[in-house]
Formats: structure tokens, sequence, C-alpha cells
């Protein structure tokens, strides 16, 4: 069965009984079968351990987390950053740049699909538009009142948000307090490791071998560029400035990479969460759902549809992925859209949902430019001073 638009949109209909999509892909590292993968680490440099079910064994196995459900989301919402300019889809872009500190690594121009909490994010709040905050013009309005049985707002300036999920947390006691749920939920879990409690050994190497024994440093402010040499004792020591041989071992030894018999990506489309999303009449309401399934297709195929790196140490590719429509009469097996019918499905989407009054018109248009309020720059301006080599 090939995924387009009429069937997202009869599979999101108010009448519909279809439960959504799954996609399930066996992945491995580009080094090869059962090479050792880096899952990610938490505080204290933890791996996310768990046990689960699968077919082939009588008891539960251990796995680890390699790339978590909210980790995942950001990986779409970056592939639609990237592609957001070449498709049409909204955005909106906070300019950084009157700040005149701005530290090389942090952008000068954040996008809203780097929003952490989307639209209920602090930096949509500490926003202005034209000079006003964002909270007082017609977008902002439409932001942070959005609801999802009335998410016109979302749909015309933020429609991750219906497909990543929210929750408006931060807008007072007797502001709105809206959830939405995530539509779309991935994550990719290594089963069986081989370890968990592997740790990953090293030297940081010099070729001149300096030593000064302990506390034998004084650096200049902030900036280890300046140094001196103090009497023993006085002062840092030569390695906190990057001289001399540095082992890593024991306690401040980070986890290490993790072999595992099987590596595995899931991805579910729920439309039962997609139906809460309503935009008033039967027809939109369907179309608004599909438009927004394409867009979780569309992020999924340009994000892991070809080799993709999630950190140091795991770089990824699929070996096998099967897609499934999990219909109300059963579930039968979906062709893998490329990207270029990916696109094309959303594309159809849109067209046909400005065709039946949804607000998507706009979508084509440039960025909305937004910029920080005072009290976001004064704290930018507190955290990052200016710096001198």
């Amino acid at each position: 069965m090939k995924l387009h638009a009429d069937l997202l949109i009869e599979g999101c209909s108010d009448e519909s009984f279809d439960s959504g999509i799954t996609i399930k892909s066996t992945l491995e590292s580009l080094t090869g079968a059962n090479a050792p993968i880096k899952p990610a680490t938490y505080e204290g440099g933890q791996y996310q351990k768990d046990k689960r079910w699968i077919d082939s064994h009588d008891k539960p196995v251990d796995v680890l987390v390699i790339d978590n459900v909210p980790s995942q989301a950001n990986r779409l919402e970056a592939a639609l950053e990237k592609l957001a300019s070449s498709v049409g889809l909204p955005e909106m872009v906070l300019d950084l740049t009157a700040h005149p500190h701005l530290p090389p690594h942090i952008p000068p121009r954040m996008s809203s699909f780097r929003f952490p909490h989307r639209n209920a994010d602090s930096y949509a709040r500490d926003a202005e538009l034209d000079g006003q905050p964002l909270s007082k013009t017609d977008i902002g309005k439409a932001l942070f009142t959005a609801t999802p049985w009335n998410a016109a707002g979302l749909l015309e300036w933020m429609p991750h948000a219906l497909l990543f999920g929210f929750w408006q947390s931060h807008l007072g006691k007797k502001g709105p307090q809206t959830k939405l749920a995530r539509c779309w939920t991935s994550e990719i879990v290594g089963y069986e490791p081989a370890t968990t409690e592997t740790k990953r050994l090293g030297l940081k190497g010099d070729p001149l071998n300096l030593t000064l024994g302990e506390g034998t440093v004084k650096t200049e402010k902030d900036s280890h560029m300046v140094w001196e040499v103090l009497e023993k004792g006085k002062g840092a020591k030569l390695s906190e400035i990057g001289h001399g041989q540095v082992p890593v071992g024991g306690n401040d030894a980070p986890a290490g990479a993790v072999s595992f018999r099987t590596v595995e990506q899931q991805a579910t489309l729920s439309f039962a969460g997609l139906r809460n999303i309503s935009m008033g009449e039967p027809e939109q309401n369907a179309l608004a759902r599909a438009l927004v399934a394409s867009i979780g297709v569309l992020a999924h195929v340009a994000a892991f549809g070809r080799g993709f790196s999630l950190r140091s140490g795991a770089d990824l590719r699929t070996t096998n992925s099967v897609w499934t429509w999990l219909g109300a009469g059963g579930d039968e097996l979906l062709e893998i859209p490329t990207i270029e019918e990916a696109t094309a499905t959303f594309a159809d989407l849109v067209t046909r949902s400005e065709a039946a009054g949804l607000p998507v018109s706009g979508w084509s248009a440039e960025p909305v430019e937004l910029q920080p309020n005072g009290s976001l720059l004064k704290v930018l301006a507190s955290t990052y001073p200016e710096f001198s080599l």
C-alpha cells in the first residue's frame, strides 16, 4: 500500500477507526553489525537502562536506550528546520544579534524549531515582535491561547507543536494550562548489551610531557591564554590549562560504547492522538490532522532515511525497515516513501488545506522575525560578558 494524501485524510477523519502508522527499523553502526555504539548518557554519566519483552525470549531482556523520545523529537525538528524554506513550513526566528558579545558557539538566530518547549517555551514568552511583546500581538495571542480543540493558531504558526506536543505551564495560575500529548513517538534502543559498565579509558598526551607538581599555575581572569608559574601549592594544576599527561580512568572515565545483539528504532504516529486536534468542521479536522501527519512522515524520512549521526561513536544506518498501516480492518504494509514522495504528499495536503480555508496561506512567507526583550538581553549579557583572547 502506498502512503498518499487521501489515505492520510481518511485515516485521520472523525469517523475513522484506523489506529496509526508504525515504523520499525533495524540499525547498525557504520562499522558493521554488533560494532560498539555510544548510547546517550545522563547526569553522572549514566546510561538509560531498561528491560523489554521481545518475541523470541521467555523473559524480559536488558536494553540501553541509545536515543530517547525527547531527543528523537529534537532530531526530527532539526530536520524540519533544514527543510522549512524549501518546502514552505512556517518558522519564527529569534534574532540574538542585539547582544554585542554573543560567543561563537551560540547561534545568532534561533529557529522556532529549536525552542525546547515549542509554543510554550520561555524564548517565545521573552520575545518581541515589532517592538511589542509577542504575547500582545495577534500571532502571540494565537500561540499562547491555542488548545487542541481550537488549534488554528498552532497550525498557522507552529504546526510541529501539534505533532510533538506541548504543555503551556508558565502563564500563571489563572492562565491557560493547556496540554497536548505528542502524536509522534520515536526512540532507538539497543537490545541485550554485552555490558552496561564499560568505561572509556585513555590518556591525554603531551609531547613535551610538562610537569610542575601540584598547584603551581595562576591564570588570568577567566582565560587560560595568559598564565604564570607560582610556588608549589599556591595555584591550580598544570593539567587544568591543558598541559601535561592527563590519564583518564577510575571514576573520571566516561561511559564507553557498547556492543548490542540488535539495535532498533521504533516510531509511532497515533491517529488517536491526532483526533484530539480540532479545527471545527469535519473536513477541516481531517485535512489538518493529515497535514500534521505528513509533517511527521517528511521529518522522519529526512532525518533517518539515510545514514545519520547521533553523537560521537553513534553513526548509524538502517539495514531493514518496515512501515505498517494499523487499519481498522487489519494491518497492511506500507511502501517506504522517498524524500520526494514525502515532500509531494505534504505539498498536496498544503494545497488542499488552503482550498478548504485552513490558515496555511502564509506558510511560504519569510520567517517571522522576533527580538529578545530587555530582560533576556540582560541575562545574556550577564552570562556572556565580553571575552577577549
